[in-house]
């Protein structure tokens, strides 16, 4: 059974815990801008494959990163072309994930040399990532092919043996994933 916080009363407290599980190698559930996500350090390659082996989800299927500012890109991807830099613009932090080559330093169980990255919307969730001071992975908490859950509840009661912590901010707004975009391959 998971360790589950209630993160609106005292964000600095949820954060610290969730750093010390990440750095440990934990996996945690978390809120984000649209569905409760999954996060592991993402340079803890037995972290990563946790969460391939926790959602049931196939190898080949790269993980996301969330990212709390922009200058954290700059080590995670080859190139930020100007479409990426006008998107960042008009649509982080926010429900956007675009797609970039990945850096050498990006682990090969997490990318298939290229990697999807997303500055989320919700101040929490960035405050976890900067907490952490690097990004983390955000795949959708539940098992591959099932609906995303909405609510800390919903996690517990889908993976909730299968994690050390689920932070509860409530519920997420739900409704659609983030919206991925590729601006590698735009004009």
């Amino acid at each position: 059974m998971p360790q589950i916080l209630k993160i609106k009363s005292n964000i600095e407290v949820a954060s610290a815990n969730a750093r010390k599980v990440l750095l440990q190698g934990g996996v945690i559930a978390f809120p984000t801008d649209t569905f409760y996500g999954l996060a592991v350090d993402p340079f803890n390659r037995e972290a990563v494959d946790r969460i391939y082996e926790i959602k049931g989800r196939e190898k080949n299927k790269p993980l996301l990163l969330l990212i709390s500012s922009n200058e954290q890109l700059g080590k995670l991807v080859k190139e930020i072309t100007q479409a990426h830099s006008t998107l960042m613009r008009q649509f982080w932090p926010g429900p956007l994930t675009m797609l970039f080559e990945s850096s050498s330093i990006i682990p090969d169980n997490l990318s298939s040399g290229r990697i999807g990255i997303r500055q989320p919307g919700n101040l929490m969730t960035r405050e976890l990532i900067s907490a952490l001071g690097q990004s983390i992975t955000a795949p959708s908490a539940n098992l591959a092919g099932e609906d995303p859950p909405v609510t800390a509840k919903q996690v517990d009661q889908s993976l909730g043996s299968k994690l050390d912590l689920i932070l509860d901010g409530g519920t997420c707004p739900g409704g659609k994933p983030s919206t991925l975009v590729d601006p590698v391959e735009m004009p």
